[in-house]
């Protein structure tokens, strides 16, 4: 199996802690406003080929 990282990089409130949530079944918070993602979060998830670690960064 094949390990990935890859990292969620963007403007604040573009929706990478959304997707970060659903992908890694984690629930961190998010908000309609700048500011909430305030360090990094890692989780992670598995295909069939692939471990991924998912990065979310501040925007």
């Amino acid at each position: 199996m094949k390990k990935l990282t890859i990292g969620l990089i963007g403007n604040p409130n573009s929706g990478k802690t959304t997707l970060f949530n659903q992908l890694t079944g984690s629930r961190q918070r998010v908000g309609n406003w700048a500011g909430v993602t305030v360090e990094r979060k890692e989780g992670q998830f598995s295909t069939t080929d692939h471990q991924v670690t998912l990065v979310d960064l501040p925007g």
